[in-house]
């Protein structure tokens, strides 16, 4: 996955609360390979046979601000897949499902809580339309629709963002105090060793 630390694109609204992973993603398109790319699958149920259907009318949106709740539901990885597939680079909303939060960051989404009255004025001067954003992980700063906004990240989120890690490669990261701490381990407590 590549790291970014700064977007510039188009926000949308998604006005709905407890937009959930399988509405994300309906499982039965989850048995295509990922390198097919989910985007297409992206809210597949809400989205098809509605022209109007804001994703159908603005397919370059890269920011999406939505309510209460988004990515609650099952554990489905699938569902950030098809957020990024589509282009998606970061969501605003007051809540998210936890495992949904750490699924996008691990997976290059920003998953960003903003106050609900924020929220709901940003989903007001956006509307139907979409508009301008601009979304900067080293600061904590967004202006959406001309609205400047401050996001709180975790600095270990931030860092996986920014260089692309997920878990795996964050840990790789201590590799050598790993392997010093595996040494120092085995040494003070030889019986710990498996025997061969």
């Amino acid at each position: 996955m590549t790291g970014w630390s700064r977007i510039e694109g188009r926000a949308v609204a998604l006005a709905q609360e407890n937009v959930d992973t399988d509405q994300l993603i309906p499982a039965r398109f989850m048995s295509v390979p990922r390198s097919e790319g989910y985007g297409r699958f992206l809210l597949h149920d809400a989205r098809q046979d509605d022209a109007a259907h804001v994703l159908n009318r603005h397919s370059e949106a890269r920011v999406l601000v939505s309510r209460r709740n988004f990515g609650s539901g099952s554990s489905r990885e699938a569902a950030v897949y098809a957020l990024v597939d589509f282009g998606i680079r970061a969501v605003f909303a007051p809540s998210f499902g936890d495992i949904f939060a750490g699924n996008a960051v691990n997976n290059g989404l920003l998953p960003a809580r903003l106050p609900q009255a924020q929220v709901e004025a940003l989903l007001a001067k956006i509307g139907t339309g979409d508009c301008a954003a601009c979304v900067d992980l080293t600061t904590g700063q967004a202006v959406i629709a001309g609205q400047e906004l401050s996001f709180e990240l975790d600095p270990v989120w931030q860092q996986k963002l920014v260089n692309g890690w997920d878990d795996i490669d964050l840990t790789a990261q201590h590799k050598e105090q790993i392997t010093a701490f595996r040494a120092a381990r085995f040494l003070a407590h030889e019986w710990a060793l498996p025997k061969t």
